[in-house]
């Protein structure tokens, strides 16, 4: 352990290192950062170390406490996952920037400092945007840029707050902020957008899904948690997170209905997860804290293994449109049963993951009596269900036979299931190590008699409505189709708007030039005729006249390059 490291840090620094490393030694190798990491996080008490002082400010580099840790840990787990898993490629682009990606991650959950923040959190949007450009598709560029732009211009954002936070205070603490001035309404705005906070949220259905079969999966983990974590830390107890986040739990469950691409449906139910993190931090008890950073560690976890085993069938049978799929648990046995686990986990199952986390904020919003919330969350929790938690492996798997027959997926992805499978399952059955790691004390118990009761009810009506809606023709059988959302307003609204007033503007400029331009030709041939070799000016002064000609033709060409 070396003291005031950041564990973060080591897999940053270790990173440059693997585009020099053959294939299996550099994942080798890649495996034993996030192991080093962990050993450096391990050894490190609660408390501030790495303090340094730049250009007069002084920067806070580690900070850890229950908050950090809880974050921290998940990510150097799902770090290790995220390896074995991507085993079977060999694109040292892809292998460096998911490190470098993992490692800027961990290292902003630790500062303490908002500037030291910010250098972190752009690393972050740099090192993951080489995860969609891997892919190497004509798509996959045109949504990483877009991604590139909106990740970096929340790093904008969150810089003008953070120096106008600068300038009225003095101080540049990384602590609980409140929404009090423009300059801390300005950082709200910043972890919204990496948050996805709707209408802000595009971002997320736009570049998941293109990104490669791994790179999807790293990304999952690290960009929307770390923007949990920081809202958590700046803004608990915010009332206006408590309905931004019963909205974002809601929405996406229309979309993901209807939406064919499955790893699509999954970037949509990833934002009707943030939303239930979110609605805790609204709710800023220490149940709702809680509930935050544990359903945020059960969530890495699952949402990871739905995204895995999407992937797999993505490597496979080389689609994840519904409209393609069916029959493969004849071909991906193993997969398939890894997906299901993730789905029941996500769907909140009793003896899963889910389960034990996501109760904690719904008992942290009834706690406040926010009924109407709560109520939001129990419709979103069965909307999950009919989206992640039977579509999914649904329509991938079963439904109607596709006629693909493919290979099982790569040992080493089953592997990298598998271990994600059993922790959703340990996790769930067995929470109170989860539970020991959270920011404040637990005084909680899930499995009693009415709450697995209700929850059973609950997703047992889901089950049944999803089976009559199917058996009578009524659910939108799925098909090749592009859904329009938000995101269309940009990408193809406001650019034809552009054009048209572009179009409009060049008519009209035209227009302006010919008139003008008729204009001079009269203008200049009555000087022709009054003032021209036959004119009274051309027999007294004709370098007059000479002159006289060219600053109206100078002036006209003036007139005529800047129109």
């Amino acid at each position: 352990m070396i003291d005031g490291l950041s564990p973060g840090l080591v897999l940053i620094g270790g990173a440059l290192g693997i585009p020099f490393l053959p294939g299996k030694w550099r994942h080798a190798y890649m495996l034993a950062l996030p192991v080093l990491g962990g050993w450096q996080l391990w050894g490190l008490g609660h408390g501030v170390y790495g303090q340094v002082e730049i250009f007069g400010y002084a920067l806070t580099l580690v900070r850890v406490d229950k908050l950090s840790v809880v974050f921290g840990m998940i990510f150097l787990l799902i770090a290790f996952i995220n390896v074995i898993y991507g085993m079977h490629e060999r694109d040292r682009l892809q292998d460096t920037s998911s490190v470098i990606y993992a490692g800027a991650g961990i290292s902003a959950v630790f500062v303490g400092d908002l500037i030291t923040l910010f250098i972190f959190w752009e690393l972050t949007a740099i090192s993951s945007v080489f995860l969609i450009w891997a892919r190497r598709t004509e798509r996959a560029y045109a949504a990483g840029m877009r991604y590139l732009i909106v990740q970096v211009g929340s790093g904008v954002i969150l810089l003008a707050g953070i120096i106008l936070h600068l300038r009225a205070t003095g101080s540049i603490a990384f602590d609980n902020l409140g929404v009090v001035s423009p300059a801390t309404l300005l950082i709200f705005t910043a972890f919204g957008i990496k948050c996805a906070f709707p209408l802000l949220h595009n971002w997320l259905q736009d570049a998941y899904p293109e990104a490669t079969v791994t790179g999807t999966v790293v990304l999952s983990a690290f960009t929307t948690k770390l923007a949990v974590y920081a809202l958590a830390r700046g803004f608990a107890g915010t009332e206006v997170l408590i309905y931004i986040g019963a909205l974002m739990t809601a929405f996406p469950v229309f979309y993901a209905v209807i939406e064919n691409d499955l790893r699509r449906v999954l970037a949509y139910s990833l934002n009707n997860q943030l939303g239930f993190m979110v609605v805790g931090i609204g709710v800023g008890t220490e149940m709702g804290l809680n509930g935050t950073a544990a359903h945020a560690f059960a969530h890495v976890i699952y949402k990871a293994l739905l995204f895995m085993s999407m992937g797999a069938v993505l490597h496979r049978a080389g689609t994840v449109k519904a409209s393609e799929l069916g029959g493969l648990y004849k071909s991906m046995p193993l997969t398939t049963i890894f997906c299901i686990v993730g789905a029941v986990s996500i769907s909140a199952f009793p003896l899963f993951s889910g389960f034990i986390s996501k109760a904690l904020i719904l008992t942290g919003a009834a706690d406040q009596g926010r009924w109407a919330v709560w109520l939001v969350l129990v419709f979103a929790s069965a909307g999950v269900l009919e989206h992640s938690g039977i579509k999914v492996p649904y329509f991938a798997f079963f439904a109607h036979d596709s006629g693909i027959r493919c290979k099982e997926a790569p040992l080493n992805m089953l592997i990298a299931m598998g271990i994600a499978a059993f922790l959703c399952v340990a996790i769930g059955v067995y929470p109170a190590p989860l539970y020991a790691l959270l920011p404040y004390e637990v005084d909680f118990e899930p499995y009693t008699t009415g709450h697995v009761i209700t929850q059973l009810q609950l997703l047992m009506f889901s089950v049944l409505a999803f089976a009559v809606l199917i058996r009578t023709g009524l659910y939108p059988w799925e098909r090749p189709s592009t859904n329009l959302d938000s995101d269309w307003l940009y990408r193809k609204a406001m650019p034809a708007a552009v054009g048209r007033f572009m179009e409009i503007g060049g008519a009209v400029r035209d227009a302006v030039l010919a008139r003008a331009q008729n204009h001079l030709e009269r203008f200049i041939s009555t000087i022709y005729r009054h003032h021209g070799p036959q004119g009274a000016l051309a027999r007294t002064w004709p370098t007059g006249s000479t002159v006289l000609w060219v600053a109206v033709l100078l002036a006209a060409t003036l007139i005529i390059f800047y129109l």
